[in-house]
């Protein structure tokens, strides 16, 4: 899961990135000077609204992880029962049995295939939101202040030197968890 939970964190920035340029450009028309940028890691580590969303997502998955496990159980027990009677079982019951557990067990990865997916899918549309989110706030934050230029630095490096006073990213986080109340 954190396999996952990495790639569609690393899906998220890149998403996030792009939508800071297409800010970026959109505000490069307006007359003020200001140039800064926001951490976006710190941002949306410390932004509740992503707390939130990966805790509602960890419960929704813990269920569903649950579930399979369960079934893991139930197949697990079902093989072994056959182990300990297969020598009195005749060949067709043996047959007939190992046939049925080999359709348990590809049912069995199929569904657990399929709670992986929808544990990504979900991450994903919980994400998607999160950065939607930020992203309207952190427009409507330029405007109100009148910067020209809000850039995001992430961990692919997009800024690789800025003047102290130009991380605006404590400031944004403050606001923004504060719009989400």
């Amino acid at each position: 899961m954190y396999g996952v939970n990495k790639s569609v964190f690393d899906w998220a920035f890149k998403v996030f990135v792009m939508l800071a340029l297409v800010v970026v450009i959109a505000m490069q028309f307006r007359k003020s000077e200001s140039i800064v940028y926001v951490d976006a890691v710190k941002l949306l580590n410390g932004y509740n609204g992503m707390q939130q969303a990966r805790k509602d997502l960890e419960a929704k998955s813990s269920v569903w992880r649950a579930n399979v496990d369960s079934l893991k159980g139930e197949l697990e027990l079902g093989i072994k029962e056959y182990q300990s009677k297969k020598q009195s079982l005749s060949g067709k019951e043996q047959k007939l049995t190992e046939e049925l557990l080999r359709t348990k067990q590809e049912q069995f990865m199929s569904y657990q295939q399929a709670i992986a997916d929808k544990i990504q899918h979900e991450d994903q549309e919980l994400t998607a939101k999160v950065l939607g989110n930020v992203n309207d706030y952190i427009k409507k934050f330029g405007e109100e202040n009148n910067y020209e230029i809000i850039l995001a630095a992430t961990q692919y490096g997009n800024i690789v030197y800025a003047e102290q006073g130009k991380d605006i990213t404590d400031v944004v986080l403050k606001g923004l968890n504060e719009s989400a109340r």
